[in-house]
């Protein structure tokens, strides 16, 4: 027999099926060897065999054949039987595997959307926090009148580092023009020099220039602005408009 030069020292595992196959070929062989050592003339179930040889039946052969070829019959049914089993377990792992994979895939995708949802939720709760933070706060308004004017220069020169208190802008205020915005004095030095003081505490237009406070008026008769203007004045002459008396 030639060596096998493909795969030394190998030979291929026999299948039950194979198996099966050989040995219903070897029995049919030796039957058919044992028919074959009978004489021609002989009769199959009256003669006797020759010494040392058996003979065997027709109906002996058809049973061979019958029984190796039930055999075989079997051992395909059960290699069928097998291979069915083994797809359907195949086919009921991939199914599982899928169906794993699917509630994997919406999990994750679930997940997600809860994810998404919490961060849009956050923002939006930032963004009102940042609206309520940044609400503009409303002006202050004040009365138009002597009272209001008073407030807001109060208000203005506490920005502004001017001294000065309500009654002390009021008591002179009384008296340099009655609280009337447009008054304006017509027959003093000042006028007759060409600059009469105007408004509510009576300023020549060079010093309301000179010590007028930026962010108001830029006019004698605006009420806030000449107040403003002239308590500056005052504190750098007097200390403080608190402190005047009389015409300053």
């Amino acid at each position: 027999m030639p060596k096998n030069t493909k795969n030394p020292g190998h030979s291929r595992a026999l299948t039950r099926t194979h198996k099966i196959a050989i040995a219903g070929v070897a029995t049919l062989g030796a039957a058919a060897v044992a028919i074959s050592a009978v004489p021609s003339n002989a009769q199959s179930t009256t003669a006797e065999a020759p010494a040392g040889k058996v003979a065997y039946s027709s109906e002996q052969i058809k049973d061979v054949k019958a029984s190796v070829t039930d055999q075989l019959a079997d051992a395909s049914l059960k290699a069928e039987q097998i291979a069915a089993k083994k797809k359907a377990a195949a086919a009921h792992a991939k199914h599982k595997a899928a169906v794993a994979h699917a509630k994997h895939k919406a999990a994750v995708a679930a997940a997600k959307k809860k994810a998404e949802s919490a961060r849009k939720a956050k923002a939006a709760a930032s963004r009102s926090a940042q609206r309520a933070a940044v609400k503009p706060v409303a002006a202050k308004t004040y009365a138009n009148n002597l009272d209001g004017w008073i407030k807001n220069a109060l208000d203005i020169m506490d920005k502004k580092g001017i001294p000065g208190t309500y009654s002390g802008l009021h008591r002179n205020i009384i008296r340099e023009s009655s609280g009337n915005p447009n008054a304006i004095n017509n027959w003093d030095i000042n006028a007759i020099n060409g600059v009469p003081s105007i408004g509510l505490l009576q300023v020549i237009k060079p010093t309301f220039d000179a010590y007028h406070v930026a962010g108001t008026a830029h006019s004698q008769y605006d009420p806030v602005a000449n107040i403003v203007a002239a308590a500056n004045y005052a504190a750098d002459k007097y200390g403080s408009i608190d402190n005047v008396d009389s015409a300053y």
